[in-house]
């Protein structure tokens, strides 16, 4: 399903780059919250395995984040700064949540 969703959103967003910056905002704020929301929902499911709660945490994230691209993406001087920030914290939430699933499995 993940796959799915990137692949439909990397063509997406390369239609959006043509329409400018308050498109890509849509795209990339919608992508977000239907990640976010996987995330949620995978997460809670497998809450038992230890080490999701970085999982929860950065669905919830993406989530309100989703929200926020699309409303940014209504405002004059839209940018794309803001998907730095939220990479950057994505990857982070993501490493944590390899790393604790790793030293409670020892894999």
């Amino acid at each position: 399903m993940n796959i799915a969703l990137s692949a439909l959103t990397g063509i997406g967003l390369a239609v959006a780059a043509t329409s400018g910056i308050p498109a890509v905002l849509r795209v990339w704020g919608a992508w977000a919250i239907t990640a976010g929301i996987v995330q949620l929902v995978v997460g809670a499911v497998r809450r038992q395995l230890g080490g999701q709660w970085a999982m929860i945490a950065s669905g919830g994230i993406s989530t309100l984040a989703g929200a926020s691209f699309i409303a940014q993406a209504g405002k004059d001087g839209a940018s794309l700064t803001s998907l730095a920030g939220y990479a950057f914290l994505g990857g982070v939430f993501f490493l944590v949540s390899a790393l604790r699933l790793r030293d409670e499995h020892g894999r």
